[in-house]
């Protein structure tokens, strides 16, 4: 998957921003964005075994989204 970004709405009806991009030597840099919220998960990953499926990127950001 190349550079990609796309928006997804979850299950509490909050919609997100996320963004993948690939890095040289195998490298990505992952965000996810609230929409409404000025804060950005951002994520640079040096083995990111690319490509990224866009649930892969979803998931490393579970943690984060599921706060409110």
């Amino acid at each position: 998957m190349p550079d990609q970004d796309w928006i997804k709405t979850l299950a509490d009806g909050r919609k997100v921003k996320f963004i993948y991009q690939e890095l040289p030597e195998d490298g990505a840099f992952i965000t996810a964005q609230l929409a409404g919220n000025e804060v950005v998960y951002s994520i640079v990953l040096a083995k990111a075994g690319n490509p990224l499926s866009r649930e892969d990127v979803e998931r490393r950001f579970k943690g984060e989204l599921s706060k409110k």
